[in-house]
């Protein structure tokens, strides 16, 4: 009770002039006094030195799965002070790993891509069993990473990059599938290729499940057209067959290809729940 007490007497100022820096964080005047908050990343570019107790408070959390944001202010001469830190930290989806370990039964190599510290992204991915980790990334080099992983695939690999968010896009744009999650930013919904309706990360292996059949679907399709044609024009060339039997040949061929894909209307993906 004293603490929220404390907290409703405490003044509040509104900020101004406020910008978003991307990669770092954001900044804005607020009571005549420029401040940023933004990743360690911003905090070591602009030279401000924590405290040793608060570095030492700091390592603990990044060691413990926390994202941390530094509180900045400008001093004179164009140099920054620390005036504290808040600290994140990211709790998996309940469904999330049960979802990833059905990828991987598929025979995917996980990676995981974040722009959080390295304790951060470590504390998740070994909560979900990732082996594969790249931390701290940038938006823009996020693209870089996915172009690096498109280095050494054997002839018919893809790289499939699943994000949600606007830092996300250039990496959804820059793979050779990119999904969306539907509860996402639309930056990211409008960069990928596939958007999936839910946030239901058991949502990415039904996708990949359908892409497979509707893929067999057309080269079934296709081998069949061809078979028919194959027989069917030397047939009607040779006079064994009489226009009206090949007129029904090549309709007989339309109808199989398009019964064949109506099929996919009793698809159902594997259970991976």
């Amino acid at each position: 009770m004293a603490q929220s007490a404390l907290a409703q007497a405490a003044p509040t100022w509104a900020a101004s002039a406020q910008r978003a820096v991307p990669g770092r964080g954001i900044e804005g005047h607020v009571n005549g006094a420029l401040l940023r908050l933004g990743s360690t990343r911003w905090r070591d570019e602009l030279g401000a030195l924590p405290s040793a107790e608060m570095a030492a408070q700091a390592a603990a959390l990044e060691a413990s799965g926390h994202s941390l944001s530094w509180l900045l202010a400008e001093t004179s001469g164009q140099s920054w002070a620390v005036l504290g830190l808040l600290a994140f930290a990211d709790t998996p989806k309940p469904e999330a790993k049960a979802a990833l370990a059905g990828l991987r039964a598929m025979g995917l190599r996980l990676v995981l891509v974040s722009g959080d510290n390295a304790g951060a992204a470590q504390a998740v991915a070994s909560a979900l069993g990732i082996d594969e980790v790249h931390a701290q990334v940038l938006p823009a080099d996020k693209a870089a990473v996915v172009a690096g992983l498109h280095q050494g695939l054997a002839p018919g690999d893809k790289v499939a990059f699943v994000g949600d968010g606007i830092n996300d896009a250039p990496a959804l744009a820059a793979a050779d599938v990119g999904l969306a999650m539907g509860n996402g930013s639309a930056v990211a919904t409008e960069t990928a290729g596939i958007t999936l309706l839910r946030g239901d990360l058991f949502l990415v292996s039904e996708a990949l499940q359908l892409s497979h059949a509707i893929s067999r679907k057309l080269r079934q399709n296709l081998f069949w057209a061809f078979a028919f044609n194959v027989v069917g024009i030397p047939a009607a060339a040779l006079g064994l067959l009489t226009p009206v039997w090949a007129g029904a040949a090549m309709a007989l061929s339309s109808v199989s290809v398009v019964s064949n894909a109506l099929l996919l209307a009793r698809w159902k993906p594997r259970p991976a729940r």
